[in-house]
């Protein structure tokens, strides 16, 4: 279970950059570990400009790669930030992304099974 811990933190550092890198100002976040799942929800606002960048995100929503991410997931948030290259990684490690995106503000779930 330690791993999976530090893949949310990882996940969640990753992903606060990224949005303070956007523009970012606020940006909140929290982490639910169940018996077989974990949920982790991020809020954050971001400049109208930016919000063509938002279609990055939809890199959190290809196939979990166990494969990859038991080799690779000790790199998220290594190299450079804001880089959809994270998020694809990011991607790899989950099973399931929500992500709602509104006028300067945007939602994600993102749901790993153990």
């Amino acid at each position: 279970m330690l791993h999976e811990q530090e893949k949310a933190g990882k996940i969640i550092a990753e992903l606060t950059v990224y949005f303070l890198m956007l523009g970012a100002k606020k940006v909140t976040s929290s982490v639910i570990l169940e018996e077989t799942f974990g949920r982790i929800t991020l809020e954050a606002d971001y400049p109208p400009e930016k919000e063509d960048k938002l279609k990055e995100l939809e890199c959190l929503k290809q196939q979990r790669d166990n494969g990859i991410e038991e080799i690779y997931w000790e790199l998220a948030g290594v190299g450079s930030h804001g880089d959809s290259s994270q998020l694809l990684l990011i991607g790899t490690m989950i099973d399931r992304a929500e992500i709602s995106v509104e006028a300067g503000m945007v939602r994600l779930s993102l749901y790993k099974d153990y």
